[in-house]
């Protein structure tokens, strides 16, 4: 059996097929297209878990992602878990097993329940106020337990073996939520021919229509002409259906994520099938079809289970075949209600009263229940509920009164209207107006092109609503490049116009009580608590949110929120929109960080970088180190040797005969364009107009700020071509530098960039006998000193493959770097290797570049430099132009503190004892004897053994430092102070007379 409380004949779901499934270790049978909660509901289960703070017992309150109380740990193994899943959303499943959380020993038997009766201690904002003393009783004591009590669930202790797939797309159109209004505007849309996407988190499209059985749509019941209509769309080759798929975040430019629900419905889903799918939509133009939110009603013990919303009821029975209890009272200040109470009692549930707090409901509906023999009651109450782990009665009294009568009932289903979801409007950055006929916030103004439709947009007509979403459909579709069509035209009627609502707390529950009403479920926050809070000083609802937490556990208070505002209204005397707004924030449910980080974890979570030399450099014994994500070789040690001797020998070799390196890891952005000159001229400090083609020019780029940010070697190809290095590092910052400052600052420039840093494999040969390594490759460049100077750049051949090949130096001897497509670097490097081998040439990895271009006082942005040099600090200033009116940093640059005496300068250091060899990063100190704390004058950016010098050297930026050479510093460390010598940067070479042999 699937459950004492299945109706025959109602619902949509087949009684043939059914699931097996098991909640807190008993099991139970479901239907096919059940969730947790309608399979729980069919067997009369309730009690469902307990709240955080209180852990009072809680039952299911909705029937969708709104849902605060319904949290279980979903699982199909040990493996294969998830907590925190909510019942009303997750699907049943052969074989799966779901369990309570935040109860100890067990649901019905929770110790932690002893917090309610000390629930006075536990008021608004306590942890503001407790646990100061004793101050060494919060390490010991508080902070553990508090830690334990923290959160939902407990999280999984195995590797997640679950697969998640990731998908890009745009389209003309997407249609959030798959509603009456959101299927209309798909559809209409879809007929001009644009590319569409409708999404909606729901199993089946419908919307509203799970729980509506008195509305007609062209004739046809309305859950079957949404599904008509579903079909219709899945048919067009131009229309995407997403179901089980939530828009979660709505971000600049019409940027939507959607995280689609793949397997977790499915019993044995195949083994490569993606559990979830992360799909991020660019669209032209955005339609919101969101509908509404409704509201609980605010009294006494409104949490216990079996108490609910009246939308709820209509689901599980119009579309599940579940009735939620025999006896079921009613408490409403809405017609929707009625409705519920309709379905149930033509159902053969008992409706004992329908208590109103209104005065005068809607006619339409009064006559219905006169019909049907409900009583009503108007200006009426619940003023509180009996029974602890499941309804058992209910107190009514007229609006006011003290006491009242009780009536027997098993659930009570509750309605106080509906709230517009307009939570990704909001995040869109779109401003919403206060309706206050209605009191509700709207959509007002938009910031992104997108419009909002249905009842998230206030209309709430469904004839209405059809005709907003067909032109919004239509215009759309026609906006974004479709052709006009045949005019839509839908028909609809609905059983009842509904009228009615309020925010806040019903008469029982007013400012003169202190009963817990709740209105935040998920985190136990009662009226009073509102109240409290602004007794103790908080009037802006962002610090009222914050110190009672309404409306920040993980449902982001969808239906608490705009009664916490009615209530924070009402005791500071202020109309709701003065009283403000909290924020919506991105995801609008909760997402598996399995969906947002996809593939990218183990060793995919920060994946390495090889360059095409990669193999070459291992099969030579290179020993590699992590330089961002690349993997680059670090040394390359013989038989025996020390990294210490390695390094040497390759510093020795280097300078004495060649090296040969690999410097593929540089970046390389191709800048191209009528107006490459002018757009790299405002990128640069330098001058790049009056650089001639096949000549090279080593450029500094500054941020806004005037600081140095990036360096690199830049070659002019052509009059309109550049060839940009970059540092390894900086490659895709500097990329997107230029991206922003092109798009926004300079989009009048006609000049277009391109990522080429793994199209180009890059081989240096650096040293006196470079030339004669590389000479019998080159065909059609002469390379001599004289053709083929210092910073020159020329297109040629090398091994028969086209090549760039650049003569430049990051060691200050002769050098070349030879440029070549990356599927030939390999075949290039062994040719050129075997050369260079035999004349007694080296390979040399990253440590000896890094000391070879010490020596020659060449800077290595982000280590020599820390964000806060400009040129001039860090040696470089002679690249600055004195001629160019406007760069980027032009004016940070001649900021007063930044052209200031006494700013920390690039300087070299000079050991005193010769074999000391200073840390980098230490501090250094005029006065070693100064007492403490001491001043500090500047540090030590980079330190080494020279093995060509015989000493140690080092690099420093120090507080007026090019004043100082000469001078004697000091470097303190623990166990000793070293003195050094402040000399200019440059060790070998100052004259640059051996990069221009």
């Amino acid at each position: 059996m699937s459950g004492s409380k299945r109706i025959l004949g109602k619902g949509r779901l087949t009684p043939a097929k059914t699931a097996r499934f098991t909640f807190d270790g008993k099991t139970y049978t479901a239907l096919a297209g059940d969730t947790v909660a309608s399979a729980l509901l069919a067997h009369d289960i309730h009690l469902i878990g307990r709240s955080f703070k209180y852990h009072r017992p809680r039952g299911f309150l909705s029937a969708g992602p709104e849902e605060p109380n319904a949290l279980l740990d979903i699982s199909r193994d040990k493996a294969h878990r998830q907590p925190n899943v909510r019942a009303t959303v997750q699907e049943v499943f052969d074989g799966m097993h779901s369990e309570s959380q935040n109860r100890w020993p067990s649901l019905s038997f929770d110790i932690g329940a002893v917090n309610d009766l000390f629930s006075p201690f536990f008021g608004a904002g306590f942890y503001y106020k407790t646990f100061m003393w004793p101050r060494k009783a919060w390490e010991k004591v508080y902070e553990p337990i508090i830690r334990r009590a923290a959160g939902l669930g407990v999280t999984p202790t195995e590797p997640d073996p679950d697969r998640y797939a990731g998908r890009y797309e745009h389209c003309d159109v997407l249609v959030v939520g798959a509603g009456v209004a959101g299927l209309n505007a798909a559809l209409a849309a879809a007929r001009t021919g644009a590319k569409v996407i409708l999404c909606d988190e729901q199993p089946e499209v419908g919307g509203a229509l799970h729980h509506e059985n008195g509305t007609k749509i062209d004739g046809q019941d309305g859950f079957a002409w949404a599904q008509v209509t579903a079909a219709e769309l899945n048919a067009m080759p131009n229309v995407r259906v997403l179901t089980r798929t939530t828009a979660f975040g709505y971000y600049n430019h019409n940027f939507v994520a959607l995280a689609e629900r793949v397997t977790d419905h499915v019993a044995l889903p195949e083994k490569n099938t993606a559990r979830e799918r992360l799909w991020q939509v660019r669209a032209k133009r955005v339609i919101l079809a969101n509908g509404s939110i409704e509201r609980h009603m605010v009294f006494a013990n409104n949490d216990r289970p079996g108490v609910m919303l009246a939308s709820a009821a209509r689901t599980y029975l119009n579309h599940f075949g579940v009735a939620v209890g025999s006896h079921v009272g009613v408490f409403t200040a809405h017609d929707s209600a009625y409705e519920a109470a309709f379905d149930l009692k033509n159902a053969g549930v008992d409706i004992p009263v329908i208590v109103d707090a209104r005065a005068h409901p809607g006619e339409a509906v009064l006559v219905e229940a006169r019909r049907l023999n409900i009583p009503v009651l108007n200006n009426h109450c619940v003023l509180s509920v009996g029974g602890k782990l499941r309804v058992k009665s209910m107190t009514v009294a007229t609006n006011g009164a003290k006491s009242g009568r009780k009536y027997t009932i098993d659930a009570l289903i509750t309605s106080s209207g509906w709230t517009p979801s307009v939570h990704l409007f909001s995040q869109s950055r779109g401003k919403l107006r206060f309706d206050d006929t209605k009191q509700r916030f709207l959509p007002d103004v938009y910031a992104q092109d997108c419009i909002c439709v249905g009842t998230c947009n206030g209309t709430d007509d469904l004839q209405a609503v059809i005709d907003e979403a067909v032109a919004a459909g239509t215009s759309a579709g026609l906006a974004t490049g479709g052709k006009a069509s045949a005019t839509t035209t839908v028909s609809a009627t609905t059983a009842y116009s509904w009228s009615g609502g309020m925010v806040g707390t019903t008469a029982g529950a007013g400012p003169d009580s202190n009963v817990k009403a709740f209105i935040d479920f998920q985190h136990d926050v009662c009226a009073k608590d509102i109240r409290n809070a602004v007794r103790e000083g908080m009037h802006s609802i962002e610090h009222i949110k914050r110190f009672t937490t309404n409306g920040m556990a993980s449902d982001q208070g969808k239906m608490s929120n705009m009664h916490g505002l009615a209530i924070a209204s009402e005791a500071l005397n202020k109309p709701i929109p003065q009283v403000g707004l909290t924020t919506f924030r991105q995801p609008y449910t909760p997402v598996t960080f399995g969906t947002l980080i996809n593939s990218s974890r183990d060793h995919l979570f920060d994946p390495a970088r090889q360059t095409a030399l990669h193999q070459f450099e291992a099969q030579n014994g290179a020993v590699y180190e992590d330089v961002g994500n690349w993997k680059r070789a670090w040394y390359y040690p013989n038989a025996g040797e020390t990294m210490h001797d390695a390094v040497s020998r390759e510093c020795k070799t280097v300078r004495e005969v060649a090296g040969v390196f690999d410097a593929s890891t540089l970046g390389k952005i191709e800048v191209v364009g009528p107006d490459a000159a002018e757009f790299l001229n405002l990128m640069y400090t330098n001058a790049w107009d009056t650089l001639k083609p096949g000549r090279c020019r080593y450029g500094i780029m500054t941020g806004e700020d005037g600081f140095v940010m990036d360096d690199g070697v830049v070659g002019r190809m052509a009059h309109d071509r550049f060839h940009v290095t970059t540092t390894t590092g900086g490659a895709p910052r500097v990329l997107n530098h230029m991206e922003d400052y092109l798009q926004t600052e300079f989009p009048h420039l006609n000049v277009w960039l391109t990522s080429t840093t793994e199209q180009w494999a890059v081989i240096a040969v650096q040293g006196p006998k470079a030339r004669e390594i590389i000479a019998p490759f080159v065909e059609g460049i002469d390379i001599s000193n004289e053709a083929f100077p210092h910073m020159s750049v020329a297109e040629g051949k090398f091994c028969g493959v086209p090549t760039r090949l650049f003569r430049m130096s990051f060691t200050g001897e002769l050098g070349f770097e030879i440029n070549v497509p990356a599927d030939y670097g390999q075949s290039v490097l062994e040719a050129v290797w075997e050369r260079a081998k035999a004349m007694g040439a080296c390979l040399y990895g990253t440590e000896t570049m890094h000391i070879l271009r010490a020596e020659k006082g060449y800077i290595i942005v982000g280590q020599d430099t820390d964000g806060t040099q400009t040129p001039h600090d860090a040696a470089v200033g002679w690249a600055v132009s004195k001629k160019k009116t406007d760069f980027v940093g032009i004016r940070g640059m001649r900021r007063p503190d930044l052209v200031a005496e006494g700013r920390k300068q690039l300087v070299g250091l000079l050991t005193k004892n010769p074999n000391t060899v200073l840390e980098e990063g230490a501090q250094i100190v005029a006065d070693p004897n100064q007492p403490k704390p001491m001043k500090m004058l500047g540090h030590v950016t980079s330190s080494y053994w020279s093995s060509n010098l015989g000493r140690s050297i080092a690099m420093a930026v120090v507080h007026d430092g090019f004043n100082l050479h000469g001078k004697t510093l000091f470097v303190p460390m623990l166990d000793r102070v070293i003195e050094v010598e402040v000399t200019g940067p440059v060790f070998i070479d100052e004259k640059g007379e051996r990069l221009h042999v």
